[in-house]
Protein backbone atom coordinates (compact mmCIF):
# COMPACT_ATOMS: atom_id res chain seq x y z
CA UNK A 1 0.00 0.00 0.00
CA UNK A 2 1.30 3.38 -0.92
CA UNK A 3 0.68 6.23 0.79
CA UNK A 4 1.10 10.02 0.98
CA UNK A 5 -0.07 12.53 3.89
CA UNK A 6 -0.41 15.78 1.15
CA UNK A 7 -3.52 13.57 -0.11
CA UNK A 8 -5.11 14.67 2.07
CA UNK A 9 -4.71 18.19 1.77
CA UNK A 10 -7.01 18.84 -0.97
CA UNK A 11 -9.61 20.74 0.17
CA UNK A 12 -13.39 20.96 -1.87
CA UNK A 13 -15.15 22.50 0.62
CA UNK A 14 -18.95 22.14 0.92
CA UNK A 15 -21.90 23.31 -1.38
CA UNK A 16 -24.82 21.41 -3.28
CA UNK A 17 -23.10 17.90 -3.00
CA UNK A 18 -20.58 18.79 -5.81
CA UNK A 19 -21.94 21.59 -6.44
CA UNK A 20 -19.65 24.46 -4.96
CA UNK A 21 -21.05 28.04 -4.08
CA UNK A 22 -23.63 29.23 -1.70
CA UNK A 23 -27.40 27.66 -1.69
CA UNK A 24 -29.37 29.81 -0.09
CA UNK A 25 -32.04 27.60 0.70
CA UNK A 26 -30.02 24.88 1.27
CA UNK A 27 -29.64 24.67 5.66
CA UNK A 28 -26.79 22.47 6.14
CA UNK A 29 -24.27 22.48 3.11
CA UNK A 30 -23.08 19.63 2.34
CA UNK A 31 -19.27 18.08 1.97
CA UNK A 32 -18.28 17.87 -1.93
CA UNK A 33 -18.66 14.12 -1.90
CA UNK A 34 -14.50 14.31 -2.83
CA UNK A 35 -13.06 14.79 0.15
CA UNK A 36 -10.16 13.74 3.02
CA UNK A 37 -12.50 12.04 4.63
CA UNK A 38 -12.93 9.25 2.30
CA UNK A 39 -9.28 8.43 1.97
CA UNK A 40 -8.81 8.68 5.86
CA UNK A 41 -11.43 6.35 6.24
CA UNK A 42 -10.16 4.21 3.09
CA UNK A 43 -6.74 3.96 5.30
CA UNK A 44 -8.07 3.43 8.35
CA UNK A 45 -10.47 0.16 7.12
CA UNK A 46 -7.36 -1.54 5.99
CA UNK A 47 -4.54 -0.64 8.94
CA UNK A 48 -7.08 -2.12 11.72
CA UNK A 49 -9.60 -4.42 9.47
CA UNK A 50 -9.05 -7.90 9.16
CA UNK A 51 -6.58 -7.70 5.85
CA UNK A 52 -3.98 -5.50 8.17
CA UNK A 53 -1.94 -8.19 8.82
CA UNK A 54 -1.27 -9.04 5.06
CA UNK A 55 -0.83 -5.16 4.40
CA UNK A 56 2.94 -3.64 3.87
CA UNK A 57 2.74 -0.03 3.69
CA UNK A 58 5.13 2.76 2.08
CA UNK A 59 5.81 6.04 1.69
CA UNK A 60 5.03 7.90 -1.74
CA UNK A 61 6.80 11.01 -3.47
CA UNK A 62 5.57 14.34 -5.35
CA UNK A 63 5.60 13.80 -8.71
CA UNK A 64 7.83 16.15 -10.57
CA UNK A 65 6.10 19.01 -13.62
CA UNK A 66 8.06 17.28 -15.95
CA UNK A 67 6.53 13.88 -15.00
CA UNK A 68 2.94 14.94 -15.17
CA UNK A 69 3.60 16.44 -18.63
CA UNK A 70 4.08 12.52 -20.44
CA UNK A 71 0.42 12.60 -20.26
CA UNK A 72 -0.50 16.23 -20.17
CA UNK A 73 0.02 19.66 -22.07
CA UNK A 74 2.38 22.30 -20.20
CA UNK A 75 -0.21 24.94 -20.96
CA UNK A 76 -2.39 22.91 -18.70
CA UNK A 77 -0.49 21.99 -16.16
CA UNK A 78 0.46 26.24 -15.64
CA UNK A 79 -3.10 26.74 -15.59
CA UNK A 80 -3.70 23.67 -13.14
CA UNK A 81 -0.15 25.16 -10.93
CA UNK A 82 -2.32 29.12 -11.24
CA UNK A 83 -5.24 28.10 -9.79
CA UNK A 84 -4.31 26.13 -7.52
CA UNK A 85 -1.66 28.86 -6.03
CA UNK A 86 -5.25 32.02 -6.14
CA UNK A 87 -5.12 31.74 -2.43
CA UNK A 88 -8.81 30.77 -2.79
CA UNK A 89 -10.88 27.59 -3.94
CA UNK A 90 -11.50 27.74 -7.79
CA UNK A 91 -13.78 25.44 -9.31
CA UNK A 92 -11.99 24.33 -12.61
CA UNK A 93 -15.33 23.28 -14.10
CA UNK A 94 -18.93 22.57 -12.79
CA UNK A 95 -17.66 20.23 -9.63
CA UNK A 96 -13.65 19.91 -9.88
CA UNK A 97 -12.49 22.37 -7.05
CA UNK A 98 -9.03 22.76 -6.33
CA UNK A 99 -7.81 25.33 -3.27
CA UNK A 100 -4.45 26.11 -1.71
CA UNK A 101 -3.68 22.79 -1.01
CA UNK A 102 -4.21 21.23 -4.30
CA UNK A 103 -1.42 21.66 -5.85
CA UNK A 104 0.70 19.36 -3.40
CA UNK A 105 -2.05 16.36 -3.25
CA UNK A 106 -1.78 16.52 -7.12
CA UNK A 107 1.59 16.12 -6.89
CA UNK A 108 1.62 13.57 -4.22
CA UNK A 109 -1.20 11.58 -6.04
CA UNK A 110 0.39 11.19 -9.34
CA UNK A 111 4.24 10.72 -7.28
CA UNK A 112 2.67 7.90 -5.06
CA UNK A 113 1.34 6.09 -8.19
CA UNK A 114 4.59 6.55 -10.13
CA UNK A 115 6.23 5.32 -6.38
CA UNK A 116 4.27 1.71 -6.77
CA UNK A 117 5.35 0.97 -9.91
CA UNK A 118 8.87 2.07 -9.10
CA UNK A 119 8.73 -0.03 -6.69
CA UNK A 120 8.80 -3.69 -8.41
CA UNK A 121 6.24 -5.01 -6.30
CA UNK A 122 4.00 -8.09 -7.67
CA UNK A 123 0.86 -5.87 -6.41
CA UNK A 124 0.95 -2.30 -5.61
CA UNK A 125 -1.59 -0.28 -4.60
CA UNK A 126 -1.69 3.64 -4.58
CA UNK A 127 -4.27 5.12 -1.78
CA UNK A 128 -4.07 8.59 -3.27
CA UNK A 129 -6.81 11.34 -3.88
CA UNK A 130 -7.85 13.16 -5.91
CA UNK A 131 -8.63 10.85 -8.45
CA UNK A 132 -7.53 10.98 -11.83
CA UNK A 133 -9.21 9.07 -14.87
CA UNK A 134 -11.61 11.32 -16.28
CA UNK A 135 -8.38 13.44 -16.45
CA UNK A 136 -7.45 13.96 -20.12
CA UNK A 137 -4.42 15.70 -21.95
CA UNK A 138 -5.93 19.18 -21.80
CA UNK A 139 -9.08 19.44 -19.84
CA UNK A 140 -10.03 18.62 -15.74
CA UNK A 141 -13.30 16.55 -15.49
CA UNK A 142 -15.43 15.20 -12.82
CA UNK A 143 -12.93 15.53 -9.76
CA UNK A 144 -10.05 14.92 -11.66
CA UNK A 145 -6.99 16.74 -12.79
CA UNK A 146 -3.96 14.69 -13.55
CA UNK A 147 -4.76 10.85 -14.89
CA UNK A 148 -2.59 8.89 -12.11
CA UNK A 149 -3.53 5.44 -13.86
CA UNK A 150 -2.31 7.08 -17.05
CA UNK A 151 0.99 8.94 -15.78
CA UNK A 152 1.91 4.71 -14.68
CA UNK A 153 0.69 3.75 -17.67
CA UNK A 154 2.43 6.13 -20.14
CA UNK A 155 5.70 5.26 -17.67
CA UNK A 156 5.75 2.20 -18.19
CA UNK A 157 5.38 2.06 -21.63
CA UNK A 158 8.48 4.20 -22.49
CA UNK A 159 10.03 1.33 -20.18
CA UNK A 160 9.57 -0.69 -22.82
CA UNK A 161 6.79 -2.35 -21.66
CA UNK A 162 3.20 -3.39 -23.01
CA UNK A 163 0.50 -2.02 -20.48
CA UNK A 164 -3.30 -2.56 -20.02
CA UNK A 165 -5.59 -0.17 -18.26
CA UNK A 166 -8.51 -1.86 -16.66
CA UNK A 167 -10.96 0.53 -14.84
CA UNK A 168 -13.86 -0.89 -13.02
CA UNK A 169 -14.97 3.22 -11.85
CA UNK A 170 -18.32 3.04 -12.56
CA UNK A 171 -18.28 6.21 -14.50
CA UNK A 172 -16.38 5.89 -18.52
CA UNK A 173 -12.76 6.23 -18.03
CA UNK A 174 -12.92 8.75 -20.48
CA UNK A 175 -9.46 10.63 -19.76
CA UNK A 176 -7.74 7.38 -20.22
CA UNK A 177 -9.21 6.69 -23.35
CA UNK A 178 -8.56 9.67 -24.92
CA UNK A 179 -4.91 9.50 -23.77
CA UNK A 180 -3.92 6.31 -25.49
CA UNK A 181 -6.44 6.06 -28.42
CA UNK A 182 -3.73 5.74 -30.28
CA UNK A 183 -0.92 4.01 -28.63
CA UNK A 184 -0.80 0.55 -29.97
CA UNK A 185 1.37 -0.37 -26.84
CA UNK A 186 -1.44 0.62 -24.16
CA UNK A 187 -4.76 -1.00 -23.97
CA UNK A 188 -7.49 0.82 -21.95
CA UNK A 189 -10.76 -1.37 -20.91
CA UNK A 190 -13.61 0.48 -19.11
CA UNK A 191 -16.11 -1.47 -17.62
CA UNK A 192 -19.09 1.09 -16.21
CA UNK A 193 -22.21 2.57 -16.32
CA UNK A 194 -24.34 3.74 -19.19
CA UNK A 195 -24.32 7.54 -18.63
CA UNK A 196 -23.13 8.77 -21.81
CA UNK A 197 -21.66 13.29 -22.50
CA UNK A 198 -21.94 14.89 -19.41
CA UNK A 199 -20.60 18.61 -20.46
CA UNK A 200 -17.98 20.30 -22.62
CA UNK A 201 -15.24 18.36 -20.53
CA UNK A 202 -16.76 15.09 -20.92
CA UNK A 203 -17.74 14.52 -24.42
CA UNK A 204 -16.42 10.90 -24.90
CA UNK A 205 -19.52 8.46 -24.62
CA UNK A 206 -18.17 5.71 -23.51
CA UNK A 207 -20.62 3.49 -25.61
CA UNK A 208 -18.92 0.42 -27.44
CA UNK A 209 -18.97 2.61 -30.52
CA UNK A 210 -16.03 4.26 -29.05
CA UNK A 211 -13.77 1.02 -28.50
CA UNK A 212 -11.40 0.32 -31.20
CA UNK A 213 -7.87 -2.15 -31.56
CA UNK A 214 -6.42 -0.32 -28.64
CA UNK A 215 -9.42 0.56 -25.85
CA UNK A 216 -12.95 -1.56 -25.24
CA UNK A 217 -16.04 0.07 -23.54
CA UNK A 218 -17.90 -2.55 -21.49
CA UNK A 219 -21.02 -0.62 -20.93
CA UNK A 220 -23.84 -2.00 -18.42
CA UNK A 221 -27.01 -1.00 -18.20
CA UNK A 222 -28.44 1.16 -14.75
CA UNK A 223 -29.02 -1.74 -12.10
CA UNK A 224 -26.15 -3.83 -13.04
CA UNK A 225 -24.52 -5.34 -10.11
CA UNK A 226 -22.26 -8.93 -8.98
CA UNK A 227 -22.78 -10.82 -11.85
CA UNK A 228 -22.93 -8.56 -14.41
CA UNK A 229 -19.72 -7.01 -13.72
CA UNK A 230 -18.32 -11.26 -13.34
CA UNK A 231 -19.57 -11.75 -17.20
CA UNK A 232 -18.26 -8.26 -17.68
CA UNK A 233 -14.73 -9.41 -16.76
CA UNK A 234 -14.72 -12.91 -17.76
CA UNK A 235 -16.33 -12.50 -21.30
CA UNK A 236 -14.80 -8.72 -22.29
CA UNK A 237 -12.27 -7.58 -20.25
CA UNK A 238 -10.04 -10.50 -19.35
CA UNK A 239 -10.33 -11.77 -22.70
CA UNK A 240 -8.73 -8.84 -24.28
CA UNK A 241 -6.32 -8.49 -21.86
CA UNK A 242 -4.62 -11.43 -22.45
CA UNK A 243 -5.38 -11.09 -26.56
CA UNK A 244 -2.87 -8.04 -26.06
CA UNK A 245 -0.81 -9.99 -24.54
CA UNK A 246 0.03 -7.05 -21.34
CA UNK A 247 3.19 -7.53 -19.45
CA UNK A 248 2.16 -4.97 -16.71
CA UNK A 249 -1.35 -4.46 -15.31
CA UNK A 250 -2.89 -0.64 -14.55
CA UNK A 251 -5.97 -0.69 -12.63
CA UNK A 252 -8.47 2.52 -12.09
CA UNK A 253 -9.78 1.31 -9.05
CA UNK A 254 -13.23 2.68 -8.14
CA UNK A 255 -16.12 1.89 -5.35
CA UNK A 256 -18.87 4.31 -6.74
CA UNK A 257 -20.46 1.02 -8.58
CA UNK A 258 -21.23 -0.32 -4.99
CA UNK A 259 -25.53 -1.11 -4.52
CA UNK A 260 -25.17 2.12 -1.97
CA UNK A 261 -23.21 5.04 -3.97
CA UNK A 262 -24.90 8.00 -4.51
CA UNK A 263 -22.85 8.81 -7.29
CA UNK A 264 -23.87 5.89 -9.85
CA UNK A 265 -27.13 3.29 -10.18
CA UNK A 266 -24.98 0.18 -10.31
CA UNK A 267 -25.30 -2.50 -7.36
CA UNK A 268 -21.97 -4.29 -6.63
CA UNK A 269 -21.89 -5.87 -3.20
CA UNK A 270 -18.49 -6.45 -1.05
CA UNK A 271 -18.51 -9.73 -2.58
CA UNK A 272 -18.58 -7.98 -6.21
CA UNK A 273 -15.68 -6.79 -5.46
CA UNK A 274 -14.03 -9.39 -4.11
CA UNK A 275 -14.85 -11.41 -7.12
CA UNK A 276 -12.96 -8.44 -9.24
CA UNK A 277 -9.93 -8.83 -6.99
CA UNK A 278 -10.23 -12.37 -7.69
CA UNK A 279 -10.33 -12.33 -11.19
CA UNK A 280 -7.76 -9.41 -11.48
CA UNK A 281 -5.05 -11.93 -9.64
CA UNK A 282 -5.98 -14.38 -11.94
CA UNK A 283 -4.36 -12.47 -14.80
CA UNK A 284 -1.08 -13.22 -13.02
CA UNK A 285 0.88 -9.86 -14.16
CA UNK A 286 2.60 -6.92 -12.01
CA UNK A 287 -0.14 -4.96 -11.12
CA UNK A 288 -0.21 -1.44 -9.79
CA UNK A 289 -3.76 -0.37 -8.71
CA UNK A 290 -4.62 3.46 -8.20
CA UNK A 291 -7.56 4.93 -6.28
CA UNK A 292 -10.80 6.51 -7.98
CA UNK A 293 -14.02 6.58 -6.69
CA UNK A 294 -16.37 6.00 -4.28
CA UNK A 295 -18.48 8.23 -2.11
CA UNK A 296 -20.12 6.67 0.34
CA UNK A 297 -17.37 6.15 2.33
CA UNK A 298 -18.14 3.53 4.82
CA UNK A 299 -19.23 1.36 2.70
CA UNK A 300 -16.71 2.10 0.06
CA UNK A 301 -14.38 1.35 2.71
CA UNK A 302 -15.59 -2.52 3.02
CA UNK A 303 -15.57 -2.93 -0.91
CA UNK A 304 -12.08 -1.60 -0.97
CA UNK A 305 -11.20 -4.06 1.63
CA UNK A 306 -12.79 -7.03 -0.03
CA UNK A 307 -11.33 -6.12 -3.28
CA UNK A 308 -7.69 -6.51 -1.52
CA UNK A 309 -8.91 -9.48 -0.20
CA UNK A 310 -9.83 -11.26 -3.51
CA UNK A 311 -6.50 -10.04 -4.80
CA UNK A 312 -4.71 -12.00 -2.21
CA UNK A 313 -7.01 -14.76 -2.27
CA UNK A 314 -8.86 -14.10 1.15
CA UNK A 315 -12.51 -13.94 2.17
CA UNK A 316 -12.23 -12.03 5.75
CA UNK A 317 -14.90 -9.36 6.06
CA UNK A 318 -18.70 -10.05 6.06
CA UNK A 319 -20.66 -7.37 4.50
CA UNK A 320 -23.51 -6.13 6.98
CA UNK A 321 -25.62 -4.62 4.37
CA UNK A 322 -25.92 -5.92 0.75
CA UNK A 323 -29.63 -7.09 0.03
CA UNK A 324 -30.38 -5.39 -3.15
CA UNK A 325 -31.51 -8.28 -5.56
CA UNK A 326 -28.91 -8.78 -8.09
CA UNK A 327 -31.18 -8.60 -11.70
CA UNK A 328 -28.59 -10.02 -14.38
CA UNK A 329 -31.60 -9.71 -16.79
CA UNK A 330 -29.73 -6.69 -18.92
CA UNK A 331 -26.77 -8.23 -19.05
CA UNK A 332 -26.61 -10.17 -22.50
CA UNK A 333 -27.73 -7.82 -24.65
CA UNK A 334 -25.16 -5.12 -23.16
CA UNK A 335 -22.14 -7.58 -23.74
CA UNK A 336 -23.93 -8.62 -27.01
CA UNK A 337 -23.45 -4.79 -28.21
CA UNK A 338 -19.78 -4.66 -26.90
CA UNK A 339 -18.84 -7.90 -28.52
CA UNK A 340 -20.41 -6.80 -32.35
CA UNK A 341 -18.38 -3.29 -31.67
CA UNK A 342 -14.85 -5.28 -31.32
CA UNK A 343 -15.50 -7.63 -33.62
CA UNK A 344 -13.36 -6.00 -36.39
CA UNK A 345 -10.38 -5.85 -34.26
CA UNK A 346 -10.33 -8.49 -31.36
CA UNK A 347 -10.64 -12.61 -32.06
CA UNK A 348 -12.43 -13.01 -28.74
CA UNK A 349 -15.47 -11.73 -29.66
Amino acid sequence: MFWHDACLEHDTGTGLWELPGEWDWLDVPEPHPENAARLRTFRHALRIGPIAPHLAWRTGRLATPDELARVHTPAYLEELREACHRGERVALETNTVVGPGSWAAILAAAGTALSAYESSARLAYALVRPPGHHAQPGLPDGYCMVNNAALVAETARRDGRRVAVLDWDVHHGNGTQEIFRDTPEVLTVSVHMRHGPWGANHRQTGAPAESGPHNVNVELSLGAGDRAYERAFDEIALPAVAEFGADLLVCASGFDGSAFDPNGRHNLSGAGYRAIGRRVASLDLPTVLTQEGGYLRGYAALCLHSLIEGLLGLDLLADPLAYVPDDDGRTEADLDLVRAALKPYWSFA
